[in-house]
């Protein structure tokens, strides 16, 4: 059995992004050589989510608005967490949306049902951010 490991990077520019990084891991499949096996891929901060859905604006923007509704950002006063930072919200964001993926490998591809992406989900951004794939099989 094969294992691979590569962290990707990502200069996250607002506090909240979703950014479609299925070539990235695509990437790192094949630089892996591994055929047949799975996928891991984790958020590496504790604000921030990888999930799997639809690249479909439309749905983004609904993620925002529930998400939102869920655990808004403000007032940051309502969260016991805040005090030296502003971030329980992008926690809880987090919390729900999930911290990692886990694809299948097929024929030395990405087992994806129809329209599926892999995304990661930044909550408290504005810095650089990384993210974790470690591929196994052979």
């Amino acid at each position: 059995m094969k294992s691979f490991r590569k962290e990707l990077w990502f200069n996250i520019k607002r506090r909240r992004e979703l950014i479609n990084i299925t070539p990235e891991v695509e990437k790192c499949l094949k630089e892996s050589g591994i055929k047949e096996g799975l996928c891991l891929v984790n958020a590496m901060h504790i604000t921030a989510s990888v999930f799997i859905n639809d690249d479909e604006s439309g749905l983004h923007s609904d993620y925002e608005k529930w998400l939102e509704k869920l655990a808004p950002e403000k007032p940051y006063s309502h969260y016991a967490h805040n005090g030296y930072e502003d971030n329980a919200d992008a926690h809880l964001k987090r919390t729900i949306m999930g911290r990692e993926v886990i694809v299948a490998i097929t024929n030395g591809q990405l087992d994806f049902g129809p329209w599926e992406r892999i995304f990661y989900g930044e909550f408290d951004g504005k810095r650089k951010k990384r993210v974790l794939v470690k591929i196994i099989g052979e």
